[in-house]
C-alpha cells in the first residue's frame, strides 16, 4: 500500500505538467497573430509611401500657359501705350534727344518689318505676324519649362502689338504701318514690340541651343554622343561575332 501510494503521488506532479505545455503552445498560438499586424501595417506604409512618390510635381501646362498669356498682355499694353503717347505728343521729323545723339524719339510710320526692314511686303508681314500668335498660342498649351513660357510670352506680345499696328492703322487693314520711335545711334528706329520679338526669338535660340525643352526636360550633349556611337559599337560587337 505504501508503494502504491507514493507511486500515484509521484504521478500526479506528471499530470499536472500538462497544462504547462498547454500554457506554452497558447502563448506561441497568441504571439503568431501579433506579428501579421506589423507586417500589415509595414505595407501599407509602403504603398503610401509609394503613392505620395508617384505623384508628378511639374507644373500643369495650363500654368505655363497662364504665365505665357500674362507676359504678353503686360507687353502688349505697354506697347500700346507708348505708341499711343508718341503719336501724341511727338510730330515726323522732330525728335527729341534724351542722351546726347545717342538716344532720342524720333516718329516714324513704318511699313515693313522689325527695324524697318521689308517696307514693301506689309501685307505679307500681317500673314506672318497672324501665323506667329496663333502658332504661339498652340504650343504654349503644352508647355511645361518656365523658361520657353517667358521667350514664347514675349514673342506674342510684341507679335499682337505690331499685328494691331497693321490691322487698325493708316492706310487700311493688312497695310498699317506701325509706329516706330526709338532710336540708338545708327540702329534702326524700333518699338517696344520689336525689342520683345528679338528678345524672345534670342531666348529660345539660347534654350535650344543648350538643351532645354518645352516639356520642362533637359537634353544634355553628352547623352546625344551617347545616342549615337551605340548603334557603331553594336555594330562592331555583331562583326566580331
Amino acid at each position: 500500500m505504501t508503494a502504491t501510494t507514493k507511486s500515484a503521488a509521484t504521478t500526479e506532479p506528471t499530470g499536472t505538467t500538462e497544462p504547462a505545455g498547454n500554457t506554452k503552445s497558447t502563448s506561441t498560438t497568441d504571439s503568431t497573430p501579433t506579428a501579421e499586424p506589423t507586417g500589415t501595417t509595414t505595407s501599407t506604409d509602403t504603398a503610401a509611401t509609394g503613392a505620395s512618390t508617384s505623384v508628378p510635381d511639374t507644373p500643369r501646362p495650363r500654368q505655363r500657359l497662364l504665365t505665357l498669356l500674362s507676359i504678353a498682355a503686360v507687353l502688349f499694353g505697354l506697347d500700346l501705350l507708348t505708341k499711343a503717347l508718341v503719336v501724341a505728343h511727338l510730330r515726323p521729323g522732330h525728335p527729341v534727344y534724351l542722351i546726347g545723339d545717342v538716344v532720342r524719339l524720333s516718329l516714324i510710320r513704318n511699313a515693313g518689318a522689325a527695324f524697318s526692314m521689308a517696307t514693301g511686303m506689309t501685307w505679307l508681314l500681317t500673314l506672318v505676324a497672324l501665323a506667329v500668335v496663333i502658332g504661339v498660342i498652340r504650343i504654349g498649351r503644352t508647355l511645361r519649362s518656365l523658361w520657353w513660357a517667358i521667350g514664347l510670352g514675349l514673342v506674342l506680345g510684341g507679335a499682337l502689338g505690331n499685328l494691331t499696328d497693321r490691322l487698325f492703322r493708316a492706310p487700311g487693314p493688312l497695310q498699317g504701318h506701325v509706329v516706330d520711335f526709338v532710336a540708338v545711334g545708327w540702329w534702326p528706329v524700333f518699338n517696344v514690340a520689336d525689342s520683345a520679338i528679338v528678345c524672345g526669338a534670342i531666348a529660345l535660340v539660347a534654350l535650344t541651343v543648350f538643351g532645354f525643352e518645352p516639356n520642362g526636360t533637359r537634353t544634355r550633349r553628352d547623352d546625344l554622343d551617347t545616342d549615337a556611337t551605340t548603334p557603331e559599337k553594336t555594330d562592331n560587337e555583331g562583326s566580331a561575332a
